[in-house]
């Protein structure tokens, strides 16, 4: 393992949420795709930094509790005169699906990364659900890294394909969910779909499948992580940025990207993503211990550790 903090660069949006579930509702709380990235990455020793933007209505506590992490937000910018993305949305009862209620991109409309000198030579990006055009302008920025993660949506798909697909020949690893990989792809097998998917340019790709876990293809090889039963599931918002944290702060803390150590991954992504959906917003990502994660792993482990003798 290296001796020197890899460096992690994390591109996306750090923002309001409003959200509503079967559960109860919030007012405006922290949320974002890059603030659940990085608040995941931060349980692992790594150098990570945060670009995006915000308003000047923006709480300093905030960027303070980033900070406390060890997170960089040199790349934050803050427009003093604007306000920050707020996205509010409605769970139905399973959690699976939502209702978008309102989205303001307020100073997002003309965001232009710039990441902060000093991570231009980082060896890991993970490019957050954000404009293919904002993510290409950042690894127009970095040097030569050696692991780049890409994380998307349908609404890209749907309105900016050719500028997406720009992204995707670009990246090493894509994290999408089940329908977004049949969409991207047109093959309704996964299987398929994955096969479809790496002709596109990444040589992993990522499946998520929500309260099912998660798949990682790579050229002939599959493995498939479960998720970990709850027994309640409070707040799904942020859980599949918290997975990719997850995911790309554990090969950035053992800089080691072979098929094997990516299988180690995913099961660290989804271990971290089973407690963001415990709690409101980012409520459960700021004060995680060790203990828990250790504890909540060893779960994992039982979970999907079997001995059979083969007849």
């Amino acid at each position: 393992m290296n001796a020197i903090m890899s460096k992690l660069v994390i591109v996306g949006t750090v923002a309001f949420d409003a959200i509503e579930t079967p559960f109860g509702k919030t007012d405006k709380i922290l949320g974002g795709a890059g603030t659940y990235i990085g608040l995941s990455a931060a349980n692992f020793n790594v150098d990570s930094a945060i670009v995006s933007v915000v308003g000047g209505d923006f709480p300093q506590k905030y960027l303070d509790l980033l900070s406390s992490k060890n997170i960089n937000i040199d790349g934050i910018e803050i427009v003093e005169n604007g306000k920050t993305f707020f996205w509010s949305g409605r769970y139905h009862n399973d959690l699976n699906s939502r209702d978008t209620l309102d989205t303001q991109l307020n100073v997002l409309a003309d965001f232009n990364p710039v990441v902060p000198e000093v991570y231009k030579d980082a060896e890991y990006v993970m490019l957050g659900n954000l404009h293919p055009l904002v993510q290409l302008s950042v690894l127009d920025q970095v040097k030569n890294p050696k692991l780049v993660v890409l994380d998307t949506m349908n609404f890209w798909m749907d309105n900016t394909l050719e500028d997406l697909k720009k992204v995707i020949a670009k990246v090493d690893v894509i994290t999408i969910n089940d329908e977004e990989a049949r969409q991207l792809s047109g093959e309704y097998s996964l299987v398929k779909a994955a096969r479809e998917i790496e002709k596109m340019g990444p040589e992993y790709v990522v499946i998520k499948k929500g309260e099912h876990g998660a798949l990682l293809f790579h050229k002939e090889k599959v493995f498939f992580a479960p998720a970990l039963p709850l027994e309640e599931v409070f707040d799904p918002t942020g859980a599949g940025d918290t997975f990719a944290g997850g995911f790309i702060g554990y090969l950035a803390h053992t800089d080691d990207i072979s098929f094997e150590n990516l299988k180690n991954a995913i099961i660290y992504g989804s271990n971290l993503a089973s407690f963001c959906v415990e709690k409101f917003g980012t409520e459960r990502m700021k004060n995680l211990s060790k203990e828990d994660i250790n504890m909540r792993l060893e779960e994992f482990k039982k979970l999907t550790q079997f001995k059979i003798a083969l007849k």
